[in-house]
């Protein structure tokens, strides 16, 4: 593949092959897995299937912006990345204000909904972690990528103990503290994409 030139002229490294192909199979899991979520949060009441749903739709869109920009120079790159990390940080204020109203609202979702899509999820999550960790190392758009798909996982897990927790308990409150969690993940996910993309945008080869 032949590489086009940043904004100064620099040049880009030939894209892998099995990189572009882990993002498009990575953004059509992400797609299935958005509906299946949110269908699933609304019907069970779960505010941590639904903030999870929310980040397995802004993750498709960062898969698609990426695919975009993968021949792009850094330059470009970096630009995307810091799109995405401010759409991170984006996504873990708005969790944080639905699971501040869920709570104020004494919600109780329904914990075998719960359990169950959030196997699923974290199965369609380890296999996106697999496919991307190889390429964990490289820009931040690359490794913005990486790191939606570790936190996708993690988050999954702890769904999974919300479920055992509100099914132990009776209470919402499981639910409530780990869309809080993931909110958290979100938050410093998307600082260190943002903090990575401003070094590259602030680099030499990046002025003028």
């Amino acid at each position: 593949m032949s590489s086009r030139c940043c904004d100064s002229g620099c040049s880009t490294p030939a894209v892998s092959p099995g990189f572009r192909k882990a993002l498009w199979v990575a953004l059509s899991i992400n797609l299935v897995m958005f509906v299946v979520e949110i269908i699933s949060g609304l019907r069970s009441g779960s505010v941590s299937l639904l903030a999870d749903a929310i980040d397995f739709g802004g993750d498709a869109a960062n898969y698609g912006i990426t695919l975009v920009v993968l021949s792009m120079g850094l330059v470009w790159r970096s630009r995307a990345a810091m799109a995405k990390g401010l759409s991170m940080l984006a996504f873990g204020v708005f969790v944080l204000g639905r699971a501040g109203w869920a709570t104020h609202a004494d919600v109780v979702p329904e914990p075998l909904t719960m359990g169950v899509v959030g196997t699923l999820a974290l199965v369609a999550n380890v296999v996106v972690a697999l496919m991307l960790y190889a390429y964990r190392q490289g820009d931040s758009n690359m490794r913005s990528v990486w790191l939606c798909s570790r936190n996708d996982a993690l988050g999954n897990l702890a769904v999974m103990i919300a479920a055992a927790g509100v099914f132990g308990t009776g209470s919402g409150w499981p639910d409530f503290v780990v869309a809080m969690i993931m909110a958290g993940l979100a938050l410093s996910a998307g600082y260190s994409v943002v903090r990575q993309a401003r070094e590259e945008l602030g680099t030499p080869q990046h002025q003028g």
